[in-house]
């Protein structure tokens, strides 16, 4: 649950979502109700916006931007901005964005259903949208259900919209590059 979350946003008694094995949490990021779980391709970026010259709406908007041509890529025509935050197939949500803004810095960020059990949703109001539908990549797409090529395309987006030159790196290599060396993992 997010900051304008309210506990009336989940509709699954305790016992249902004890036997279905979820868990609720209030964090502090914007929004109200989402689910998150295997099959989702869930994103954090963490934004100086300042640095990159954009507000919050802004980065909500290049967020919205990036998902919309990462689905194109796949034959999923998708829009952001005109309704609700998030990424919208016609009248069904496939992507969730809810943001928090410190200091001029990112956190949280978006969630594409690329091929998660969309059964969840049925126990929560996603988004604070009534009877609010949400639907995948798979849903649209049942060829699409891997979700490496989908990482690799809006990784790419992602330089493209915020104009930075993308590098990847295994996990050792990030904690090798924020950790003093005395910390950082030893390679055998």
């Amino acid at each position: 649950l997010g900051r304008r979350g309210s506990p009336s946003d989940i509709l699954a008694t305790p016992e249902l979502l004890s036997q279905r094995g979820v868990q609720v949490h209030h964090i502090d990021r914007g929004g109200e109700a989402t689910y998150h779980g295997p099959g989702q391709l869930v994103g954090y970026p963490i934004v100086n916006l300042r640095a990159w010259g954009g507000g919050p709406l802004k980065y909500i908007r290049a967020l919205e931007e990036i998902i919309v041509a990462a689905l194109a890529d796949f034959g999923i025509a998708a829009a952001g901005a005109q309704r609700q935050t998030g990424v919208w197939v016609q009248d069904a949500k496939i992507a969730a964005i809810g943001v928090k803004v410190s200091r001029g810095v990112t956190t949280h960020g978006f969630a594409l259903n690329v091929n998660p059990d969309l059964s969840y949703f049925d126990h929560i109001v996603p988004c604070g949208i009534d009877g609010g539908r949400v639907t995948s990549m798979f849903s649209q797409r049942p060829d699409l259900s891997d979700m490496e090529p989908v990482i690799q395309v809006l990784a790419h987006h992602f330089g493209r919209v915020f104009g930075w030159a993308m590098e990847w790196g295994s996990l050792d290599d990030l904690l090798q590059s924020t950790q003093p060396a005395s910390l950082a993992p030893s390679h055998r």
